[in-house]
């Protein structure tokens, strides 16, 4: 299979061409003047606002002008992610593609087809003339990834339509009418610096090769947390030896499960060949626990240079305790929904900033608005009990499901008729933007589908290519048969 002959040829072309622009997350100016120069050349009205969300709109095709308005929405942002042994700046390098069997995916980093397939069904939708739809607005919203402060600045009266269509789900086939709440919690700690005395052996142990993942969608998989694996050799080398931590850091982003962590050691140089001796033993006994889902699991011990300064042994232990302590994983099952996941808490990343702090940022999410806060009080009073300074992010709510839509309806209908099976019908435990558009049109009916894709917020991201065509034509198929206004 080459590019050339990817279907929908539409859909595709828009997607390589959105690859060729930067969009990291915050850093969205690119896509964003890519996005109106597409409307100034196809002659349709785009409205911006003072954030830089944009609405491109195009009005009925001949005979559809009575059929309710549908908003179709997409982020234009992108997860920044690279293995560590690639060349990349997302600042300015496009994304370069490669088709492996029946799966699109980058070389060595994040696909971007969350959401970019989603802003390229929009704009193969907006350039062709072809399609019959009744009056469409085209929503184009920024940093969904890293704060949804495009949607949570969305103000009354920039939308005007009745029906949204979400397009950045990961499932082909299954329609999403609901999704959990999260909040950000970050714990910081204060250390002083002290020397490290004479006759000891500094060394880098790492935990690497972990698949990573999304917070919300892969939290359930019981995948390895690097942060959570390091710690634990930390603390039980804590106890053995006179340990003195240098450097620690681990993991990236809030919604990405930690693939990758590191600290700097030292220990007295009598015990360096037990502490060799020790990872060997600690390798084993995580990787074969983890055997099934982590195969790639390694471990390493380098030495190091002396570095001249480390962390108090105070602040070391309770850091090391809280890490520890703290709760990651999913923490309940839903009593509504068979199968999905109500309440998480995800230990993201671990990071030395300067002034001597660390920064613990840790995410939560719950379908129960309460779940959600209990979650985080948990979380912060594991760390309030090491000592540290805990903050709250602003949050975002979850998206109650409606089983009654009349949109939902419709689609269910239309996936039975194109491809004689009935779509699966769920809630995600990931979060949308769905949840912050109702707080501002308490009318909307919604759904929130998209083709199938593995891996994202990683670069294993992988997009399912035959699943893109039947997504397009479910989507052309739902326009097709939108309600009449009443």
């Amino acid at each position: 299979m080459e590019k050339k002959d990817l279907k929908p040829a539409g859909v595709f072309h828009y997607f390589e061409e959105i690859c060729q622009v930067p969009r990291p997350s915050k850093k969205e100016e690119k896509i964003i003047a890519y996005l109106k120069a597409f409307s100034e050349k196809h002659q349709l009205e785009t409205v911006s606002d003072e954030v830089g969300n944009l609405l491109i709109k195009k009005p009925a095709t001949p005979g559809m002008e009575n059929r309710k308005t549908v908003i179709l929405q997409s982020h234009v942002d992108m997860v920044c992610e690279k293995n560590n042994d690639v060349q990349h700046d997302f600042l300015t390098d496009p994304i370069v593609t490669v088709i492996d069997g029946e799966w699109l995916k980058a070389k060595g980093t994040t696909l971007g087809a969350d959401n970019g397939i989603g802003v390229a069904t929009e704009l193969a939708l907006l350039a062709d003339n072809s399609i019959e739809h009744g009056p469409i607005e085209c929503l184009f919203t920024i940093d969904e990834e890293t704060g949804l402060t495009g949607a949570f600045a969305l103000k009354e009266g920039f939308m005007n339509g009745d029906i949204l269509l979400n397009l950045d789900s990961e499932d082909e086939g299954e329609l999403f009418i609901g999704c959990a709440g999260g909040v950000d919690s970050v714990a910081e700690f204060s250390y002083k610096e002290v020397e490290v005395p004479a006759g000891y052996f500094f060394c880098k142990v790492q935990v690497k090769g972990l698949k990573g993942g999304h917070s919300g969608g892969d939290i359930h998989l019981g995948l390895g947390n690097a942060n959570k694996i390091l710690n634990r050799f930390l603390s039980q080398t804590f106890k053995k030896y006179d340990l003195y931590l240098c450097e620690i850091a681990g993991g990236n982003l809030r919604n990405a499960i930690a693939r990758e962590a590191h600290a700097v050691i030292a220990v007295p140089d009598a015990d360096k060949h037990a502490l060799r001796t020790d990872l060997n033993i600690f390798a084993a006994e995580v990787e074969a626990e983890f055997t099934v889902v982590e195969p790639d699991l390694t471990f390493t011990l380098e030495s190091e240079s002396a570095c001249q300064k480390a962390i108090d042994k105070d602040t070391t232990k309770r850091l090391l305790q809280a890490l520890y302590a703290v709760p990651h994983g999913v923490y309940a099952m839903s009593q509504d929904i068979p199968g999905l996941v109500e309440t998480s808490t995800n230990l993201a990343s671990i990071k030395m900033k300067p002034n001597h702090i660390i920064r613990v940022e840790t995410s939560q999410r719950s379908s129960i608005a309460s779940s959600k806060q209990d979650i985080a009080n948990m979380v912060r009073t594991v760390f309030e009990m090491a000592g540290a300074v805990v903050t709250f992010g602003d949050g975002y709510p979850g998206w109650k499901p409606n089983p009654h839509s009349e949109i939902l309806e419709i689609a269910t209908e239309s996936y039975k008729r194109l491809f004689g099976v009935d779509p699966k019908v769920k809630a995600i435990h990931a979060g949308l933007e769905c949840g912050l558009f109702l707080d501002k049109y308490p009318s909307l009916d919604m759904i929130s589908f998209g083709p199938t894709m593995q891996g994202v917020h990683s670069p294993d991201e992988r997009m399912l290519i035959p699943t893109v065509d039947k997504f397009w034509k479910h989507l052309l198929d739902i326009l097709k048969h939108t309600p009449v206004k009443q």
